[in-house]
């Protein structure tokens, strides 16, 4: 179908593949547990710890085994079964949210129960998330890539104002252990989901060379084809220098703006909000909008109001610049996925989506997170958002700037 005759609708995809409508239903359910969890346990560890930085180390051992494991990850998505690699790993997933529920619960919890725990879901997401991202052009096809990949983010984003929210109601009336209870009820939704989904049979490709010499392979790939290595560029520098403001919001609530656990709730909903407008705004948008141009936009953007969140001290005010830090966020990542996804020859996709992994998950938070958190200890937790937004500002300016042909993209 032409660009210029798609519907307007942004959940068309969903109406039209139903293993995509399967995996999303599923995956949206388990999200909202997934920022459950990731809010109590940022909350957790600052209770424990009482200490910024141990609090941005917790979401870094999270996922260091992403930084590590990524890129032997991609070799094997390329080379087994995507959808049942994907359903190996929810299931681990589940049995880690479990024992961190009877962990908190029993009252055994300790900061180095809470970092273990943390290091075996990244390590088990470290597969997860390469082999999920590879997976949806089998659900829907090249052609409604980008539309898939932006309604998947549009489940994040809505999971990320529920989450929270759910999250402050279970802390108060259940205590913060059932934030991880109910995570680990959610991880059976996803399930479900992914074993009611109906591919053709797959069929493993011959081997070609040892993992090493793959993981080679991808990576040259990225180097030389310079459209991807720029786009790959921004992403790494966003990803390591403006996602972890995130991770800080639990320091940002209670010592700039002076909230409590609700209050931090209220402040990531908003982030969520942002981003699940930004979403469907792209769902619907389909091929009436040029990319490349957007993504320009949104980067700059997204930095410049990461600088005015830096000096916000109200918290109402802070409230407002999430909600648009949050559409220029989604627009940013969504858009930079889905464009190096049309890029990839599909016998690559499987350790491109890993590099990006790598980027997104591994270096955000176990080299980010820990940049920016120790930051935050020497000279406040401010001037680390500020100062990091600032250098991911002048990176996109000069290479923007140098590489034109992103925003003709």
């Amino acid at each position: 179908m032409p660009p210029t005759t798609r519907s307007l609708n942004p959940f068309r995809v969903l109406a039209e593949h139903r293993n995509f409508r399967l995996f999303w239903i599923g995956q949206t359910l388990s999200l909202i547990g997934t920022w459950t969890q990731s809010m109590a346990q940022g909350w957790l560890a600052l209770e424990l710890s009482d200490s910024a930085f141990l609090v941005g180390l917790v979401a870094s051992v999270g996922s260091l085994p992403v930084l590590l494991f990524s890129l032997h990850a991609g070799v094997l998505v390329d080379r087994v079964d995507k959808l049942r690699l994907v359903r190996v790993a929810q299931t681990l997933l589940l049995v880690e949210a479990t024992l961190l529920w009877w962990f908190t619960w029993s009252g055994h919890i300790t900061i180095g129960w809470l970092l273990a725990l943390a290091a075996s879901g990244g390590l088990f997401s470290a597969f997860e998330i390469p082999a999920r991202q590879s997976l949806m052009v089998e659900l829907v096809g090249r052609e409604d890539l980008h539309e898939a990949i932006a309604l998947n983010s549009s489940g994040f984003n809505l999971a990320r104002i529920v989450g929270p929210a759910v999250g402050a109601l279970v802390i108060a009336r259940a205590g913060l252990a059932w934030c991880f209870g109910f995570n680990a009820l959610s991880y059976l939704a996803v399930l479900v989901g992914l074993f009611m989904i109906r591919l053709p049979p797959w069929t493993a490709a011959p081997p070609v060379g040892t993992p090493l010499e793959g993981i080679k392979q991808g990576v040259r790939y990225i180097l030389r084809t310079r459209k991807v290595r720029v786009l790959m560029g921004v992403v790494t520098v966003y990803s390591v220098l403006g996602v972890p403001y995130l991770t800080l919001m639990p320091v940002v609530a209670r010592d700039l703006l002076g909230a409590g656990a609700s209050g931090y709730g209220v402040l990531l909903a908003c982030v969520g909000i942002g981003g699940l407008a930004g979403a469907l705004f792209l769902a619907s948008a389909g091929g009436r909008i040029r990319r490349g141009r957007l993504l320009v936009t949104s980067s700059l953007c997204f930095g410049a109001l990461l600088v005015v969140f830096s000096l916000a001290r109200s918290e109402v005010l802070a409230r407002a610049i999430l909600l648009a830090t949050g559409f220029m966020m989604i627009l940013n990542s969504a858009l930079a996925n889905g464009i190096l996804q049309t890029l990839v020859p599909d016998e690559l996709r499987g350790r491109l989506m890993s590099v990006y992994s790598l980027v997104v998950v591994g270096l955000s938070q176990a080299l980010g997170a820990v940049i920016v958190g120790g930051i935050a200890r020497a000279v406040g937790v401010d001037w680390a958002i500020g100062s990091a937004a600032a250098v991911m500002l002048v990176y996109s300016v000069l290479t923007f700037r140098r590489n034109p042909e992103i925003a003709r993209l």
